[in-house]
């Protein structure tokens, strides 16, 4: 088999270890690959807000980078949008009010371009961005969100995964990386479907991509590559569904499998 023309890879839990940094070794590897003429692609749920210090590794400064889950692809080296697709207020504030029937008690955040904003009852984990917005939904929700994040911290996480599914159903596509977090795309909108849609537009085709992942976010976009790789540590579905199995994260499962496929 001819080695991959591009290179897909999940961030958190995949690429990164688990303090969520990218070791030596695979800033070594991918960086080998590229000079190769093989593109490296990173596909993630992080927002585009959390990638400027990333990207110089990931990327070399350069290429193209899939966001927020499949909403955003960016241009790394002119700092371009290429393609965005949100979920507007008209659409998305009544799925909020579906999904609150559904399970009461829900928090909603919202990932923009022009922002991270959230109600007053999420519980943003993570350092407050300078930007941030915090405020009634109908307020603040004023662009397309690029992903929409319902929060429920006291409802068993599989029940309020499986009430978010049903409340959402055709109107948007849920999906999730953490317990007690539902990370919900516009229609259609998937990492599978954001790298399909990148690689038409390069001239490359599934058999020519390699894919890795952990996560079931990750799933379409390693049923849509021609080989695909869970990483040891991936959940059970990623690993029940993945064409093989790498190392684990911690072991620089990545940087160990593309070391074999180009003989590095």
């Amino acid at each position: 088999m001819s080695p991959p023309r591009l290179v897909a890879t999940d961030l958190d839990g995949t690429l990164l270890d688990d303090e969520g940094l990218l070791s030596l070794r695979t800033q070594d590897v991918l960086r080998r690959v590229q000079e190769l003429g093989v593109r490296v692609v990173i596909v993630t749920a992080r927002p585009l807000r959390w990638m400027d210090e990333l990207w110089a590794h990931v990327g070399g400064g350069r290429g193209v980078g899939i966001v927020s889950n499949g909403a955003i692809t960016y241009d790394i080296g002119s700092r371009e949008v290429l393609d965005h697709r949100g979920i507007a207020p008209e659409v998305g504030l009544p799925m909020v009010q579906a999904i609150r029937e559904a399970a009461p008690g829900t928090a909603v955040a919202l990932e923009c371009l022009g922002g991270f904003r959230h109600e007053a009852a999420y519980v943003d984990l993570h350092p407050a961005p300078p930007d941030m917005r915090v405020g009634d939904l109908a307020e603040i929700w004023d662009e397309p969100a690029a992903k929409v994040l319902a929060q429920h911290l006291t409802l068993d996480p599989a029940e309020f995964r499986i009430r978010v599914i049903d409340a959402v159903g055709e109107v948007a596509t849920p999906t999730w990386t953490t317990d007690r977090l539902m990370e919900i795309s516009a229609v259609g909108v998937t990492k599978g479907g954001a790298l399909a849609a990148l690689c038409e537009r390069l001239g490359v085709g599934p058999g020519e991509v390699v894919a890795f992942g952990d996560m079931p976010n990750d799933l379409p976009m390693l049923a849509w590559a021609g080989t695909s790789y869970a990483v040891g540590n991936g959940h059970e579905s990623v690993l029940a569904a993945a064409d093989h199995v790498a190392p684990p994260n911690t072991e620089d499962g990545v940087a160990v499998t593309l070391a074999g496929l180009f003989g590095l």
